[in-house]
């Protein structure tokens, strides 16, 4: 998993780096499966390209919420940058396994019918290491952290649409990793 901080200082958003780190991995013996995790990059789809093109394994890229949520959940972000990353990666490379995440039980809506759904491709992790806001959890007043019976639904819900879901209150993207890429490819 390679991943980094939002470079919006750099003029190519860090894109250099990813595509550095990838190269490098993959001329090792035997290459190992590349994962990158990356920002948005403002929209900017030269820089996905450079990525897709260096010949990751998996490209994940987090749209973190729903529309109605974006501005709140990333300030600094746009929903629409968010899809347009993972628009391009499905466009350059359409059999390229690729991931998205949120952090809030308003996924739900998103895994039935969202845009994200339609372009993240396989996997579709459902929670963060960090706790859960009540009102974005959706789960009531005073409540941190959704219900594991709440987690459970999620997973259901994403896999009802063909998704392979891995949610709980500390699921990072890279949780099971590797485990959910070898489940994918043997579909």
């Amino acid at each position: 998993m390679i991943t980094a901080v939002d470079r919006d200082d750099l003029p190519d958003g860090g894109a250099t780096g990813f595509v550095e780190c990838v190269r490098r991995l993959k001329a090792l013996e035997p290459a190992p499966t590349v994962e990158v995790l990356t920002p948005d990059f403002r929209g900017e789809p030269t820089s996905v390209d450079r990525i897709v093109d260096a010949g990751p394994d998996v490209y994940n890229h987090n749209v973190e919420t729903v529309p109605s949520q974006y501005r709140r959940v990333r300030r600094s972000g746009r929903y629409s940058w968010a899809l347009e990353v993972l628009r391009r990666v499905a466009e350059r490379a359409p059999a390229k396994l690729r991931k998205s995440g949120s952090w809030s039980a308003s996924a739900r809506p998103a895994m039935r019918c969202g845009g994200a759904r339609r372009l993240g491709g396989g996997r579709l992790p459902g929670g963060d290491d960090r706790p859960v806001p009540a009102a974005d959890a959706g789960a009531g007043p005073g409540r941190a952290l959704l219900h594991p019976d709440e987690f459970a639904e999620l997973e259901a819900a994403g896999r009802a649409v063909g998704l392979e879901v891995v949610a709980g209150p500390f699921v990072r993207s890279s949780y099971r990793a590797e485990e959910a890429f070898l489940r994918v490819l043997n579909r």
